[in-house]
């Protein structure tokens, strides 16, 4: 094993012949694996080890300083035969025990560890140094064992924000077996006898769809990506607006993996040219309670594969009640008394994913009575809402937003939520609606409140009508919410936060908050988002710059004047309130 590692290295350029030989000394001198000593010298990474060793044998790597073993996986393998063939045993799925090991082509190891368990062995590799840690800390022995348990924090390599690769038993070993209880519901899945038999044949695959899927929910990600280089195959999960890697399996499951998600959600299998969209729903128990959620897919082709975007949609999680949104209280007050008029325009606005959707919903939420008929165009429908009128927008057959707009008009709507204003046609019939006593919800893609008017002149609207249909605009961003279980005092010099926006008196007072980084929120120090928000109430001010074609910075100047909190404005709140930090209202907002 050492001398091949060598070989390895030197052929792939990763260390030189002078640096192999004094690692080669070093194992004469004080024992130990050649990688050991090559990785505690610093001639090369531990994950570079790792990624080569999965290479070389096709088996997916993985990183044990990232997750938790359960207990009684670990008892399946006695100490002794852990520290003699040093393995680790990482999650039995079934009759299936899935084990960690540096070298995945010892026969012997296996053959022992099947005929003492009983149960049919399936290897991932592993660093040296990581098995060599983890066997400390999970078959400890004295005082070996203290340190060992010490010992896996300052294992973890790389930066804090960067989630190790992880491979398909290291994901499965965190659901604890849950990935092969998933159900896909009937009602968005209709698979022909031809798909299913060619799906049966190759159940790795299946599993590790389901894997991927179930280790997202578990650990709370918004979007899964999926995405096909030239010489890898990339998993990422988008969580708390970061993308994070997780795992790259082998590149020889690529067509099986995106003919897998495009049969769960009911999509062309030999359509290879053009994007697809489409959906899943699926059945899990979570604590022994049966639960349901949606996926929304999107396929694109690309150089070198079709990449597959998967946003979860957990209805749950879905939070509808505005005052945990992150509203200061001064603009909470301004948007509830616009979405309580009978008629005009509320426009929420933002980049995709800022949590234009979520506001919109909840909004609807607070206003939904049974005196009231609310009608929705949406572009995909997210999530069902009950005693809501929802349509689906399909471009493809003429049903685009300003063809339901016209419709709904027919329908005796008191409540109009369009998802977006694309286009001319579609801002003419919203602002006419809300004009002939409805009360009108959209949103645009701005950069913030007052930049919005100038867009709806851009697509043609005249300002009298902007000015007389709009009632308010609402801006919004999501940023990261620091962990409450590491927070801690974090002071900056009043210069910096001065800097970042605020005065002179507060800057020498206030104390932002960090978070240390804890398994919580897995060593980044942020756990869950919260939201920005640049609430502009048309006032008549407002109306009459609007009318007389007043430039965006001139209506923003107007605004502030009269209490328009900015999203830097609002950021900083958060940042008093030791909610989130200054990095990250700077990453979001301007000045």
């Amino acid at each position: 094993m050492a001398v091949r590692i060598g070989e390895l290295l030197l052929k792939e350029k990763l260390i030189t012949t002078e640096q192999l030989q004094q690692a080669l000394n070093q194992q004469k001198a004080n024992g130990g694996k050649l990688g050991y000593n090559l990785v505690k010298m610093g001639f090369v990474k531990d994950e570079q080890i790792t990624a080569l060793l999965s290479k070389q044998y096709g088996v997916p790597s993985i990183n044990l300083t990232q997750f938790k073993i359960d207990p009684t996986i670990v008892k399946l393998v006695p100490t002794e035969t852990a520290r003699k063939y040093q393995i680790i045993p990482l999650s039995r799925s079934g009759s299936t025990l899935t084990i960690a090991m540096t070298d995945p082509t010892n026969v012997f190891a296996m053959d022992d560890i099947k005929f003492m368990t009983g149960y049919t062995v399936e290897p991932v590799v592993a660093s040296e140094v990581a098995i060599t840690d983890a066997v400390e800390k999970y078959y400890p022995s004295g005082k070996a064992g203290a340190a060992g348990a010490k010992g896996g924090k300052p294992g973890v390599t790389g930066s804090t924000l960067e989630m190790a690769s992880k491979g398909l038993e290291e994901l499965q070993a965190t659901l604890g077996g849950d990935a092969d209880d998933v159900e896909v519901l009937e009602e968005l899945q209709e698979i022909s006898a031809e798909a299913l038999a060619r799906q049966g044949e190759d159940a790795p695959v299946v599993r590790l769809v389901n894997v991927v899927l179930m280790s997202a929910i578990q650990k709370g990600a918004s979007d899964i990506h999926i995405e096909p280089y030239e010489k890898e195959l990339r998993v990422r999960y988008r969580i708390d607006g970061i993308l994070y890697n997780i795992m790259a399996p082998p590149m020889k499951y690529r067509d099986a993996i995106t003919s897998r998600i495009k049969i769960m959600s009911k999509l062309d299998i030999a359509e290879k040219r053009l994007p697809q969209d489409g959906r899943i729903k699926i059945r899990y128990n979570e604590s022994g309670e049966p639960k349901e959620i949606d996926f929304r897919v999107s396929v694109l082709p690309t150089l070198f594969g079709e990449k597959i975007v998967l946003r979860l949609l957990d209805k749950d999680k879905l939070m509808l009640d505005m005052t945990k949104l992150g509203f200061e209280s001064e603009s909470l007050v301004k948007f509830e008394a616009a979405i309580a008029r009978p008629w005009g325009m509320v426009l929420v606005t933002g980049p995709t994913g800022s949590g234009k959707t979520n506001t919109l919903y909840s909004s609807i939420a607070k206003i939904n009575t049974p005196e009231t008929n609310i009608m929705t165009a949406e572009d995909p429908v997210e999530f069902n809402l009950a005693g809501v009128n929802q349509v689906q927008v399909k471009e493809s057959i003429g049903l685009n937003f300003a063809a339901a707009l016209r419709s709904f008009l027919r329908q005796d709507p008191n409540i109009i939520l369009v998802g977006e204003i694309r286009d001319f046609e579609t801002a003419e019939i919203a602002v006419k609606a809300a004009l002939t006593g409805h009360l009108v919800l959209s949103t645009l893609h701005t950069n913030d409140a007052p930049s919005t008017v100038n867009r709806l002149m851009n697509m043609g609207v005249e300002p009298f009508l902007v000015a007389s249909s709009v009632h308010l605009i609402c801006a919004q961003r999501l940023v990261r919410r620091v962990c409450s279980n590491c927070k801690e005092p974090s002071p900056m010099a009043p210069q910096a936060l001065m800097q970042a926006g605020f005065n002179e008196e507060d800057a020498n007072s206030v104390t932002p908050f960090k978070g240390a980084g804890c398994d919580t929120c897995n060593t980044t120090g942020y756990k869950g988002r919260v939201g920005l928000y640049e609430v502009m109430e048309v006032t008549e001010e407002l109306r009459e710059l609007i009318l007389v074609g007043a430039s965006g910075l001139e209506l923003r100047r107007k605004a502030v004047d009269e209490g328009m909190l900015t999203l830097r404005a609002s950021g900083l709140r958060k940042v008093k309130d030791g909610v989130t930090t200054v990095e990250e209202v700077v990453r979001e907002t301007v000045k």
